[in-house]
Formats: structure tokens, C-alpha cells, sequence
């Protein structure tokens, strides 16, 4: 079978980094198509229309949150089963966890159009009148494109376990593109405003999904496609549990997001949180390489441990820490080198904006030292099966560390004390990650 010779191949350093290398691109992509969004709508309509997307961004990080819970947890169920040579069960899972993703988008989209007043109140977009609208007309775009954002990630995902890691890669450019080109007619062409960037952003998410809607139904030569589903609760809550590291960071995220915005808007007003808006930009764009790294070789740890190759997966554990270590001083050069340049595609040098996040990227971007182990050690175990230790480590790393660091911190060195909440909860999290690895050296084969 193609999957098994695609997962099971030996692999060194230079061939891992290949099978990697469309996820990570991929991941790149993704985060570049949505600094974009943010560069149209901060130089065509206002700072305030950006903080509006950020103001959002907690609802629109609980979606990709349940999507990436379900297809990375999934995909390692899958994967694990294909290296078992149980092909077709691992087909009737995927049909039915496709089935509950759209099921759970629909949820989400009546749901949350039902409540989105007291939501985004909540969220603190009625600072000011014109804040609140800009919000509200945005979330109500995208919570209409809530299933089609679910099977997105999902297909993301299931391409990669699939073989077809470039296929995946290929059509979320396609959205990515469609994004950027309909940001610029929308925005900049027909002067549609926050409006214009939200049906971008839409269509961008929409074609993706339909088109791995197609392939999936239509390529019964595919190792991996659509058949008659079986109901199986287990495997929903199995996957629910197994991927609820990826929810956990991620749902984390939209409520750190929530947190930054507050403390923005105490400190330093709505200008505050278009900062900081940006300087999360910033921070998409350069960890998605991790992300899309540790993303891409999951399966292949998933398939060697099913299949017990313990050879192959000590070669992938050491040849993923090298290449770890190096990107994370890489990524803290460039950030420290062009965080500068980043931030004026959304600010001018004379702009208060750009003097808050300049200001800022100096200590922030410590972060990117730590973060790319943390975010590999726990994918790691997910990889494996192991989803109370992955959890485990995102909640400490992306919710209580920060969270504390943000509750003590700015009280006692103001601003300051904002910025250095992420790095500091990065570097406590590294000796939670040497913890677990240590305690489970010789169950997983990494010594």
C-alpha cells in the first residue's frame, strides 16, 4: 500500500525534512495569508477595524481549536491503524469523524450567530461604538463558514496520513491565493471595508474544504477515502482526547488573546491591542514552522510505533531535535533582526502602533528560543497515543503559565510585564517537556 511505503520508508535527515517540508510550507502559508488579511485591513480601513479581527479572534480560535482536536487526534488513530494493517477500519473512522467535524461546525455556526452579542461584549469590543461594529460585522461572516473550517483542517490533516502531503499543501495555497487576490478587489478595488476581508476570508476557507470534500468521495485509488462510516463513539471520544493537547493550545491561545486585549485596553487603549495584534501576526508567521515540522512528522512516529520499528523512531527523535534547536536560534535572529519590518507592513514609523510593538518585539522574541521544543514534545505524544501527557503539557505551557505570568507581572512592571508573559511560560514549560520525556524514554524507544 502507498501509505504503509510512504510512512514506513527509512528515513535521515535531509529525506525527514522533505516528507516535513509541505506541512511546513503549508503552515507557513497559512499564517502569511492571514498576516496579509491583517496588512489590508490596517492599511485600508483602520487600526481599528484591526483590533476588531483580534477582538474576534478567541471565537475564531475555539473553531480551528475543535477542528485540530479532531483531525490530529484522529489522524494519529488512523495512522497507528494503517501501520497495524487495519486499512479498512482506519477508513470507516475517517468517514466518521469527517461526519462529526461538519456536525460540530454547524453547531457552532447557529450557536454562535444565536449569541454573538453577548459574546462579543464579552470579548470587550464595546470599548467604543465603532469597535463593535467593526467586530460584529466581521464574526458574522466567518461564523457562517464554521462547518467548511472544520473539514478544512480536518482534510489537512487526513492528506498528509493520506500520502498526499503536496496535494494538501497544493490546495490550501489555492485558498490562500484566492484570499489575498479577493482581499485586494474587496478592500482596496470595491472599498467593501471589514466586510471585504471577512468574505475573502471566507471563499479562501471554502475552497479547500469542497475541494478535499471531492477528492475524498471521488478517489477510491486514494489509501484513504470516504466509505460507508460506522458509528463508533469510541473512536469520537478517543480522538477527542488524544488531540485535546492541539485544542488545549490552541483554545489557550483565544483565551490568552482575550487576556492581551483587556490588558491593551487598560494599558495603552485600542492602539494597545493593534499591537499586540500584530505582534501575534508576527508570532503565527514564525512558530507555524514548528508547528508545521512536528504536524508533518507525526505520522510517520505514529506508523513506527505501531509497527514497532523502534530503530526508526530513535532516528526520528534525534534527527527531530537537531533540527529543532536550529530553527529555534534561527527563528530568534530573524525575529530580533526584521521584527522591525514586520511590523511596519501594518504600522508607519510614526504611528503609536509601531512604536508599542517594536518596543515589545525586543523582549518577546525570546519566546522563539523555547517554543519550538515545546511545541514538538507535545505533538510527540499525541504521536504516540498519549494524549493526557500532551494535554498536560499545552495546558501548563499555553494557559496557566501565561496566564500567571499575565496576572502578577503587568501589576507590579506594567507593560513590560505583558510582553514577557509568553517567554517566561516558554521556559518553564521546557523543564515540563525534559520531565515527560524523561519518565517515558523507554516506553516510546527514544533511548
Amino acid at each position: 500500500m502507498e501509505m504503509s511505503k510512504q510512512l514506513g520508508k527509512t528515513f535521515n535527515l535531509f529525506s525527514l525534512l522533505a516528507y516535513a517540508a509541505p506541512t511546513m510550507a503549508l503552515m507557513v502559508f497559512m499564517s502569511i495569508y492571514t498576516m496579509v488579511d491583517g496588512i489590508f485591513i490596517a492599511r485600508y480601513v483602520s487600526a481599528t477595524a484591526l483590533s476588531a479581527v483580534n477582538i474576534f479572534f478567541p471565537i475564531y480560535g475555539l473553531i480551528i481549536a475543535i477542528a485540530l482536536m479532531l483531525g490530529t487526534g484522529a489522524n494519529a488513530i488512523i495512522a497507528k491503524k494503517i501501520g497495524e494493517n487495519n486499512a479498512n477500519e482506519a477508513k470507516e473512522n475517517f468517514t466518521f469523524i469527517v461526519i462529526c467535524g461538519a456536525v460540530l461546525g454547524l453547531a457552532i455556526m447557529v450557536f454562535g450567530l444565536l449569541l454573538m452579542k453577548p459574546i462579543l461584549l464579552l470579548l470587550g469590543a464595546g470599548a467604543t461604538e465603532e469597535l463593535f461594529e467593526f467586530t460584529s460585522t466581521y464574526a458574522r461572516i466567518i461564523l457562517y463558514t464554521s462547518p467548511f473550517m472544520i473539514l478544512q483542517m480536518l482534510f489537512q490533516n487526513f492528506f498528509v496520513t493520506a500520502g498526499k502531503p503536496n496535494l494538501g499543501l497544493a490546495i490550501t495555497i489555492a485558498g490562500g491565493v484566492a484570499n489575498i487576490v479577493l482581499d485586494y478587489i474587496f478592500i482596496v478595488l470595491l472599498q467593501m471595508g471589514i466586510a471585504g476581508a471577512g468574505i475573502a476570508t471566507a471563499i479562501g476557507i471554502f475552497i479547500p474544504a469542497v475541494f478535499g470534500l471531492i477528492y475524498f468521495f471521488k478517489n477510491k485509488k486514494s489509501g484513504l477515502h470516504f466509505v460507508k462510516p460506522k458509528v463508533d463513539a469510541n473512536v469520537f471520544f478517543n480522538s477527542c482526547i488524544n488531540g485535546s493537547s492541539e485544542m488545549v493550545s490552541n483554545l489557550a491561545s483565544s483565551i490568552v488573546t482575550f487576556a492581551f486585549n483587556l490588558l491593551m485596553i487598560k494599558h495603552l487603549g485600542v492602539d494597545g491591542v493593534a499591537a499586540v495584534t500584530i505582534m501575534l501576526y508576527v508570532m503565527f508567521i514564525l512558530s507555524s514552522l514548528f508547528m508545521g515540522y512536528s504536524a508533518g512528522v507525526a505520522p510517520i512516529i505514529s506508523y513506527n510505533y505501531g509497527s514497532q520499528n523502534t530503530a526508526q523512531l530513535k532516528r526520528i527523535f534525534n534527527y527531530s531535535l537537531l533540527i529543532i534547536v536550529t530553527g529555534s536560534v534561527t527563528m530568534y535572529g530573524v525575529s530580533t533582526m526584521f521584527g522591525a519590518y514586520f511590523i511596519q507592513l501594518m504600522a508607519s514609523e510614526e504611528s503609536a502602533v509601531y512604536h508599542i510593538a517594536v518596543d515589545g518585539m525586543s523582549i518577546f522574541s525570546i519566546c522563539y528560543l523555547f517554543m519550538g521544543f515545546n511545541i514538538f514534545t507535545s505533538m510527540l505524544f499525541t504521536a504516540f497515543s498519549n494524549g493526557k501527557v500532551s494535554a498536560a503539557i499545552s495546558f501548563l505551557r499555553t494557559l496557566v503559565f501565561v496566564l500567571t505570568a499575565l496576572l502578577v507581572l503587568p501589576a507590579t512592571i506594567g507593560v513590560t510585564g505583558i510582553w514577557l508573559a509568553i517567554p517566561l511560560a516558554e521556559i518553564l514549560s521546557v523543564f515540563v517537556c525534559i520531565f515527560f520525556l524523561t519518565a517515558n524514554r523507554k516506553k516510546y524507544y527514544l533511548v
